[in-house]
């Protein structure tokens, strides 16, 4: 038999690479289009959203005067006459936050300078996981424990306490949230070299105050970002505060009482508590714009923030 010449098999060769060239370059090109088409889409769904709130609020405010919206003391929407002042699902929101910010920010910190500074490799491949765990756990999950666990232990110290308050939900909050700061405070504080904590031992100082000196102000931009963004996600949050704070709009500062925060209102009337067009119906989408701009102003702070003060290495 005749053997195929060199040259025949160079073109059967260079033909094989052609096609596998031409069929990369069109995966190439087509790839940006499918991220552009994603990012389009995302963008879409976003301004839909907020669309929808405005659209659905100015309803609401053609019956019901802004003024009285922002600056009402009572919220009664379901009385004979009725009230919608926002002003007390705003303060049982902001004290649900407190709570959450006194317990998350000193756990969720200090577990992210143990977790940078002071563990060793495996405490951190253990700890790491738990803290994942804690931030997967569903939020309608964590409202029953705040019910049926933390409500009768903080009864048992204070007797005086509702079974429906602010304590318990603003404590499991913090508990939630507190994973979020932890590992973006940890992220923060790795991002500091090296060499700025052996500038810092080379003259004396030990690891604590290395840690508390030198390490937390370089790294202060990342850590006050974590907590704003932690922050702004209580404010969201929606079944702890449902299940374990109660439905009673309120302008106390009492926390031992029961409350109710906006996403808890926008629960109850979604549940059927109003017919559609009514203007209770319509008071869930002003309530939604107005935590919509809390966590808005959040985020926008906590982006501000990183830039401002982000330092540079």
């Amino acid at each position: 038999m005749l053997e195929p010449k060199q040259t025949d098999t160079y073109s059967v060769q260079q033909l094989i690479l052609e096609k596998k060239s031409k069929k990369r370059w069109n995966i190439e090109k087509l790839i940006p289009k499918l991220l552009f088409l994603t990012a389009v889409i995302s963008v879409l769904i976003t301004i839909g959203i907020v669309l929808t709130l405005i659209f659905e609020t100015f309803i609401f405010f053609e019956k019901v005067s802004i003024v009285e919206f922002l600056t009402g003391h009572k919220w009664l929407p379901f009385a004979s006459t009725p009230s919608f002042g926002v002003m007390p699902l705003v303060v049982g929101t902001l004290k649900v936050t407190v709570i959450a910010a006194i317990v998350a920010v000193p756990i969720g910190l200090a577990t992210a300078i143990f977790l940078s500074e002071y563990a060793s490799e495996k405490t951190r491949r253990i700890i790491k996981p738990i803290l994942e765990v804690l931030a997967g756990i569903p939020t309608i999950v964590y409202g029953f424990f705040a019910l049926t666990f933390v409500t009768p232990v903080l009864r048992d110290i204070f007797p005086s306490l509702d079974m429906f308050n602010a304590i318990s939900p603003g404590i499991v909050v913090g508990i939630m949230i507190m994973p979020m700061i932890a590992s973006l405070s940890e992220d923060a504080l790795v991002s500091v070299p090296k060499s700025i904590r052996e500038g810092a031992y080379a003259l004396g100082a030990t690891k604590l105050e290395t840690t508390i000196k030198v390490v937390l102000p370089a790294a202060m931009s990342g850590i006050v970002a974590s907590i704003v963004l932690a922050l702004s996600r209580a404010i969201g949050e929606t079944m702890i505060v449902s299940v374990a704070g109660g439905s009673t709009p309120s302008m106390s500062m009492d926390v031992t009482n029961s409350i109710q925060t906006m996403t808890a209102y926008i629960v109850q009337v979604s549940t059927g508590d109003a017919g559609y067009g009514t203007t209770i119906y319509y008071s869930i989408y002003a309530v939604g714009m107005t935590l919509f701009v809390f966590t808005l102003i959040m985020n926008l702070l906590a982006q501000f923030i990183s830039r401002k003060f982000r330092e540079e290495y």
